[in-house]
């Protein structure tokens, strides 16, 4: 089974709003229409068996309708999965880790950067702390964002910092552990238990045609470099992800693919660790 372990979806009635907003901020491309139909679409023509969808709360009173509208999705749907959301901001945290556990959720995203608040700041390490104790997994954005040059709320550094108070407990450090912050993650992360994710760190940025990139800030992880990441971590530990629709789900595997891994790994990486982790 191929399992996409992070993207992303918008309601129908906002995901071309939201889009192109977030599109101009990145300087990017969208891949899908933002859309639930849109990417079952992308998985039917990458051959993805299942996707996770990660909701972002950006405000403490997203949380509780997320939360809701997610178990409503995963009620109807069998190739999708919708995790719930948290913010640091939302004071019965406790309370509503446990509503998201007692729903069927399988975890939570967090996003330090669109939250303002850095992950081993005392506001995360209590959510990090009770959703340990209810077996949630816990999907962070970790390093810069696109959209928010030379902003860091979840370096290497803080994660490590947040493992060693939390212990060990079900955490994914996105876009194989810290975009851009790529040469701190073996040395920081790899003697931990922690897993990281693939999303939007493989291959090349496809630029929006309206704006300027340099071509060295265009490439992200070659082969090569993702291979030093499977021989620091494992390949038990690296999970497929895309961060569609912001890479192309069907390029993503590719790169998977064409890696010089065996059968084995490669299979651990595009769905075994994620059956694993999701079962658990």
């Amino acid at each position: 089974m191929i399992i996409d372990i992070h993207t992303h979806v918008f309601p129908d009635h906002m995901a071309a709003k939201v889009l192109d907003k977030l599109s101009r901020l990145s300087r990017s491309i969208a891949f899908t229409d933002g859309t639930l139909d849109g990417l079952r679409r992308s998985m039917d023509q990458a051959g993805i068996d299942r996707s996770i969808v990660l909701p972002v709360a950006t405000n403490d009173h997203q949380v509780e309708k997320i939360n809701d509208l997610s178990a409503r999705s995963n009620e109807k749907i069998a190739d999708v999965i919708y995790f719930g959301a948290m913010h640091p901001d939302f004071t019965n945290y406790v309370d509503e880790l446990s509503r998201i556990a007692r729903l069927g959720l399988k975890g939570i995203k967090i996003h330090p950067i669109y939250q303002e608040t850095d992950i081993d700041a005392i506001k995360f390490l209590r959510i990090l702390d009770r959703a340990a104790e209810l077996g949630l997994i816990v999907i962070a954005h970790a390093g810069l964002d696109i959209g928010f040059p030379g902003v860091v709320r979840c370096s290497p550094m803080m994660i490590r910092r947040a493992v060693d108070r939390i212990g060990d407990f079900k955490f994914v450090a996105a876009h194989m552990g810290g975009w851009r912050n790529w040469d701190e993650v073996p040395t920081s992360l790899a003697d931990t238990k922690i897993f990281i994710d693939t999303a939007f760190s493989t291959g090349r940025i496809v630029p929006r045609g309206d704006c300027h990139w340099n071509e060295k800030d265009l490439r992200m992880l070659d082969g090569d470099q993702f291979m030093k990441f499977v021989d620091a971590f494992g390949a038990d530990r690296i999970l497929f992800g895309t961060d569609s629709p912001w890479s192309a789900q069907s390029e993503s595997k590719k790169f998977i693919e064409g890696l010089p891994l065996d059968d084995d790994d490669r299979s651990k990486i595009l769905g075994g660790n994620a059956q694993k982790l999701l079962a658990q």
